[in-house]
């Protein structure tokens, strides 16, 4: 559903992104993960379409990108970006109706406000239709970001870090939308986050970024103790607890 060859891209005489290959099918989350500045946000933003690759070129569903207006894009693809603020008072219905945007020519019709009230039924937000979006917690916001981006109705979904300045309660309920959503709607998902043992319970497959090329990438077998120390400078353990896999750091002495 997306691919992504040889994407190469820098900021003026810096180097960000070398060679970058990737493919996410329908109905798989896929996590970026590496250290800050190692290019995550830069990868997803090249993957929108709000960059343009130096070298490579992303296909959606079989197209190249580059062929893709922004409305065609907005179509195909929808963004959670890092930090959403609403700057319009706006009920919470609104909000994720703003989502239909690509699909609406001269007005909102019945299947734009039938297709807002069903994702706001699945994602359990029903109580929050009529609420301001000012008058929302962090992690019901980023629920209704979420929501406004599932009513694009996508074929893919891109977030970048959808869990940051969330208290844990609300990481996991945020992380559980998105995982039911793309296994529900079969939508590919990628995702940028800093949080790897976040990404070990709810992804299928991951990649590690580390000086501009891709270190590994694969199922949860590539986070290894040694991938994450080449990636992020960190010895650590992997470990089980409950079932799930998990990173433990080895204590570092302070000097």
């Amino acid at each position: 559903m997306l691919e992504a060859r040889g994407i190469t891209f820098g900021y003026k005489q810096r180097p960000v992104l070398r060679e970058i290959d990737l493919h996410v099918r329908d109905g798989e989350f896929f996590s970026i993960l590496g250290i800050n500045g190692a290019g995550k946000s830069t990868l997803l933003k090249c993957m929108l379409g709000i960059l343009r690759p130096q070298k490579g070129k992303v296909l959606v569903d079989g197209m190249d990108s580059a062929g893709l207006n922004r409305r065609e894009m907005a179509k195909r693809v929808a963004y959670v970006a890092q930090q959403v603020k609403d700057t319009l008072r706006m009920t919470v219905f609104d909000a994720v109706l703003m989502g239909r945007r690509p699909h609406i020519t001269w007005g909102v019709t019945e299947r734009d406000l039938r297709v807002v009230e069903e994702v706001m039924e699945s994602l359990k937000m029903d109580d929050l239709a009529l609420r301001f979006t000012d008058e929302l917690s962090g992690g019901e916001f980023q629920k209704v970001v979420i929501a406004r981006a599932l009513a694009q109705q996508p074929k893919v979904l891109l977030l970048d870090e959808p869990t940051s300045n969330l208290d844990l309660k609300s990481q996991l309920e945020v992380m559980r939308i998105v995982k039911d959503a793309v296994r529900e709607r079969k939508i590919a998902a990628v995702m940028a986050i800093h949080d790897v043992n976040l990404a070990l319970r709810f992804s299928d497959r991951f990649m590690l970024l580390h000086e501009g090329g891709v270190l590994a990438c694969g199922d949860q077998e590539v986070i290894h103790p040694d991938n994450i120390e080449k990636t992020y400078g960190v010895k650590v353990s992997v470990c089980q607890v409950d079932g799930v896999r998990m990173i433990v750091p080895h204590r570092i002495e302070c000097q």
